[in-house]
């Protein structure tokens, strides 16, 4: 049995595991063409990455994560599985993304910027429901960020640095504050982003 596929042209650093805990989910870990995976990454088992994924030190990629093509996953970045991330998307250091989240193309998420799963953490027990928020195609989040569970952040839309987003935020939108308040997108930041 196969931990891992992995394509060609891929430099993989010593300190790198593929394939964790494939006992429990019988099902290999994919990297596609040309990947760079940098010394202390984590990718379990059933996680599937397109080409040119590239990671910074200490990444964890957990379990049923889907990531697209040309994706960037910073340094201590952690994606903690059943998520989907799209194509051409940069996560930068230190990034939290929590399981059951969806992120679309296109889409930036700044230093520290944190996703949450979980609106009652160890308060209504075990049994309840996680839903991570939805990130569409072109959104930009800044540095430490948080946006809360089931938010969907629309398409090209913009949070600010340090903004606590509450409520879902419209396309073409900024979110600024705490809790987050929806603008009018500044011409500044109008376009969408230029991830290729």
């Amino acid at each position: 049995m196969t931990e891992y596929v992995v394509g060609s042209n891929c430099h993989i650093d010593d300190g790198v595991q593929l394939g964790h805990s494939y006992d429990r989910f019988g099902e290999p870990t994919v990297i596609g063409d040309r990947a760079t995976i940098r010394s202390g990454t984590i990718i379990y088992a059933s996680a599937t990455v397109g080409e040119k994924l590239v990671t910074g030190h200490g990444v964890l990629i957990r379990e049923r994560t889907s990531i697209g093509d040309d994706v960037l996953v910073g340094t201590s970045t952690t994606i903690d599985g059943y998520t989907t991330i799209g194509s051409h998307v940069s996560l930068q250091t230190g990034v939290y993304i929590p399981a059951e989240t969806e992120i679309g193309n296109r889409v930036f998420l700044g230093p520290h910027a944190v996703l949450t799963n979980d609106p009652y953490p160890v308060r209504n027990g075990d049994d309840r429901e996680l839903n991570g928020p939805t990130i569409e195609n072109g959104v930009t989040v800044g540095a430490n960020a948080t946006i809360l569970p089931e938010v969907t952040i629309g398409e090209d839309a913009f949070v600010a640095a340090g903004s606590v987003v509450t409520d879902h935020v419209p396309p073409r939108t900024l979110a600024i504050g705490t809790p987050a308040k929806h603008l009018a997108l500044p011409p500044e930041l109008q376009g969408g982003n230029l991830i290729a």
